[in-house]
């Protein structure tokens, strides 16, 4: 018995793993961690309000519960984005 070829996975954004210190997500591919230190806005939520994100643009995530909107770029180097919002 042969397995059929997969077929183009439908979701472009994974959470794979929250911890205490952050969360780490697939995205098209590339795995990116958020510390929570970085992005503090995500520190005191659920984890179902963290998995619920969508891939609005190539490079442009958006999580809905939380009204948070990120560029990849700001997860790459967050050094670069010194001006972190308070909750």
């Amino acid at each position: 018995m042969r397995s059929k070829k997969l077929g183009k996975s439908t979701s472009e954004v994974n959470v794979t793993n929250v911890s205490k210190h952050g969360f780490w997500m697939l995205v098209s591919g590339k795995e990116y961690f958020l510390s929570f230190n970085d992005f503090p806005w995500f520190r005191e939520t659920t984890v179902s309000q963290i998995t619920n994100v969508r891939l609005l643009q190539p490079h442009h995530l958006y999580w809905p519960d939380l009204d948070v909107d990120l560029e990849l770029e700001s997860i790459e180097n967050p050094e670069n984005y010194p001006l972190i919002a308070k909750q």
